[in-house]
């Protein structure tokens, strides 16, 4: 298994410094070779001011190196490296993330608006998809073993469910610093101030009671 798992991290690594990211990025073309982030600046600019004063551990993170805490409601755990928390990312149009599943966990249906994304599996069986958008609504799905890729297009809604018996890791590459998440349950039924009743009960054909449990359960 331990060798396994080395073939598949150097295999993703090749990958990763086979593509041509910034030619690919999201977002703005950077003006200068680098520009760490200073997120305490008071100046706010659309993204980050660039720090005086920069070193050699501007560019490390060590924020996914350990696994993120599965026991919740969704059996799943999202850890994100974008510019905000790793500021050497500033202007690079990059972020990354690892996702840890416990068996039967899920990333529910959600997007990326400023971003499209790479999972890789490192262990684990994934069943994944994506649904395209107006008129078709078509919905692509596949099963994922480890050392299989998949993409989400740009702001496509999809979702991530762990459908093997053990825990599963994958990891996810996004071209933008800053790709945003917008969770469908937490847009819809989560947000502050909350929709609407009225304009929830059309929207999904179902009685001002039912909504309201929906709203409870998906705050809760």
């Amino acid at each position: 298994m331990a060798a396994f798992l080395d073939f598949v991290r150097l295999t993703f690594l090749v990958l990763l410094l086979a593509v041509p990211w910034g030619a690919i990025a999201a977002d703005e073309d950077p003006l200068q070779d680098v520009c760490v982030a200073d997120i305490d600046a008071q100046v706010k600019v659309n993204g980050f001011v660039c720090k005086a004063s920069i070193s050699a551990s501007d560019f490390v993170s060590h924020i996914l190196s350990k696994p993120g805490n599965i026991n919740n409601k969704l059996g799943s755990s999202v850890t994100a490296a974008g510019a905000a928390n790793f500021p050497g990312l500033n202007t690079q149009g990059l972020s990354f993330a690892r996702i840890d599943y416990a068996p039967g966990g899920v990333v529910p249906p959600h997007n990326h608006p400023r971003a499209s994304e790479v999972l890789f599996v490192v262990y684990g069986t994934l069943r994944v998809g994506f649904v395209t958008s107006s008129p078709d609504f078509t919905l692509f799905t596949n099963t994922l073993y480890p050392g299989d890729l998949t993409v989400f297009p740009r702001g496509l809604v999809h979702f991530i469910i762990n459908v093997g018996d053990t825990q599963a890791l994958s990891l996810s590459g996004l071209d933008s610093q800053n790709p945003g998440a917008s969770l469908l349950p937490n847009v819809l039924f989560a947000s502050n101030p909350t929709i609407g009743d009225d304009v929830l009960d059309k929207a999904f054909n179902l009685p001002e009671s039912d909504i309201e449990k929906i709203k409870a359960a998906v705050k809760g």
